[in-house]
């Protein structure tokens, strides 16, 4: 029997008009198709307009999600991570999720956990001012009391979900910006504090755990115009938070992306390297196939990871499964960037360049192993 690995792809949730506050950002109620539908060339060569195959799809309907889960499964993508928001003492960017994803009629085919998007909402979506404002709309960092009303929708919404991705038997969680949670918190210990009763509060509604997950970031990182979130801290403090385990985002986190895909990848190894070194617990290797987030700018904003054909790509996902097999202690876990991120060029949905070149490269390398 081929050996099985979890491939999860994060998920940006905003190709749906269907959550009013979107409206603000993109009034022609279509979500961020907005932006990719009007993206063009910057300068001579550059890669835009894409078109996606599948069309501006509203990915709040369940038909439409259905083909897509389909489509993952059959590519090697077993789970997906759903980038999910609190804002203003709500939920927001739901819709994807709860509308699309959950009532597909195969979504218990495929698991799927959260990572909490937890940094400021800013004028970077609204590409009519995203290139001269810089305005936070609503604050990431959450109080204690927030804090808990957020994590008690997650544990009844969404930790109860028969499909939701576990380790151990726990349903993992993913915070995307540890230090804007910190500072939301009150400081170290009193995070330390709200973790502990995040797990606590699993196991009083019935759960066998917690396993937290954080995504790393570096001080190797630049050309980070229009990039969401904050940097790393010392590995002793994610140790006194008592995360179970980490992985990134995106490339574009850790290292100078301005480059050729190829001169990016030994960067990769060394950060993996450094990661196994410097943390107690499991690192999950991370691909990204991509960085150019031209499209949600009117002007030309500089940082553009090159030659992001599928082959390359598949140089990445070999190196990754490569990891998992080398780590036989923890669960074959690979985190992907990302099912969809159009505007920030990440994406593994086929399009007008490529086609299914990036599916098919995940196919090469994990379907075959799948179970």
């Amino acid at each position: 029997m081929s050996k099985r690995y979890d491939v999860a792809a994060y998920i940006w949730p905003a190709y749906t008009g269907d959550e009013p506050r979107t409206r603000m950002f993109w009034p022609e109620g279509m979500g961020e198709w907005q932006s990719v539908r009007s993206a063009g060339a910057k300068f001579p060569g550059h890669t835009w307009p894409r078109k996606p195959l599948w069309g501006y799809v509203n990915e709040a309907d369940p038909a439409v999600m259905e083909m897509e889960i389909s489509q993952a499964l059959s590519h090697g993508v077993n789970v997906f991570i759903y980038d999910w928001y609190w804002y203003d003492r709500r939920p927001f960017l739901e819709n994807c999720l709860n509308d699309g994803f959950l009532k597909a009629r195969n979504c218990h085919d495929m698991k799927f956990y959260l990572m909490w998007a937890n940094h400021d909402a800013n004028t970077l979506w609204d590409k009519r001012i995203s290139s001269s404002v810089n305005t936070v709309i609503w604050q990431g960092a959450q109080p204690f009391d927030e804090f808990k009303r957020a994590m008690t929708h997650v544990i009844q919404r969404y930790f109860t979900q028969p499909n939701y991705y576990t380790i151990d038997g726990k349903p993992v969680f993913m915070i995307y910006d540890v230090l804007r949670l910190v500072e939301g918190l009150g400081g170290i210990e009193e995070t330390r504090r709200a973790m502990d009763w995040f797990r606590e509060e699993c196991a009083r509604q019935g759960l066998p755990g917690l396993h937290l997950q954080f995504t790393m970031w570096s001080e190797g990182a630049t050309n980070l115009s229009g990039v969401d979130g904050g940097r790393d801290m010392p590995a002793a403090q994610f140790g006194q938070l008592g995360f179970d385990s980490c992985t990134h985002y995106q490339f574009v986190h850790f290292t100078d992306i301005d480059r050729n895909y190829l001169d990016v990848l030994p960067d990769v190894a060394a950060e993996w390297k450094r990661l196994e070194r410097e943390f107690p617990f499991p690192y999950f290797p991370h691909v990204s196939v991509g960085w150019d987030n031209n499209p949600r700018f009117i002007d030309f904003r500089p940082g553009i990871l090159r030659n992001c054909a599928p082959e390359n790509i598949e140089r990445a996902l070999v190196m990754a499964r490569d990891w998992a097999d080398a780590h036989p202690n923890q669960p074959p876990l690979v985190t992907i960037n990302s099912w969809n991120e159009w505007t920030e060029t990440s994406y593994l949905q086929p399009d007008d360049l490529y086609g299914y070149g990036y599916l098919d490269a995940v196919k090469r390398v994990f379907g075959a192993r799948a179970d």
